[in-house]
């Protein structure tokens, strides 16, 4: 199964598919976000900030091994940019550059993986200033 994996993909994907980073959502998380890609796939990220800079992301997903190899790259690519970097760096074509690639039918996974992020990071600006409504997010 790796050996049809790293044809069809390649190294990069096949890692994050063994080794997903950031796999799991953050306690107290500063911005959570949530959503449901046009496949049914869900994915859920956190993300914790000290001051501008993303000190800590977090993902699952009840998706597919491609959405998981996303959400992985997603968060690696956030960790440690400053909350601007990290909007402008995390995006589909970001994403699909670091895993160098996917086939045509998967990249929605890619873009499930860039919109919840923007999503957890804008969740995080919308109650920067009210730091209690995190308390009650809707899951």
């Amino acid at each position: 199964m790796e050996r049809d994996i790293l044809r069809a993909y390649g190294p990069t994907v096949l890692d994050h598919w063994k080794h997903p980073r950031n796999l799991g959502l953050l306690e107290d998380a500063d911005g959570y976000a949530r959503l449901t890609g046009t496949c049914g796939d869900t994915m859920e990220m956190s993300v914790r900030l000290d001051g501008d800079i993303i000190a800590a992301c977090g993902f699952q997903t009840d998706g597919c091994g491609t959405t998981t190899v996303c959400g992985s790259a997603a968060t690696w690519l956030a960790m440690n940019r400053t909350f601007i970097e990290a909007l402008g760096a995390v995006n589909t074509r970001g994403i699909l550059e670091l895993l160098g690639g996917l086939p045509e039918t998967d990249v929605h996974c890619a873009e499930l993986a860039a919109e919840t992020l923007r999503r957890a990071l804008a969740d995080h600006l919308a109650n920067k200033s009210s730091p209690w409504k995190k308390r009650y997010r809707k899951p």
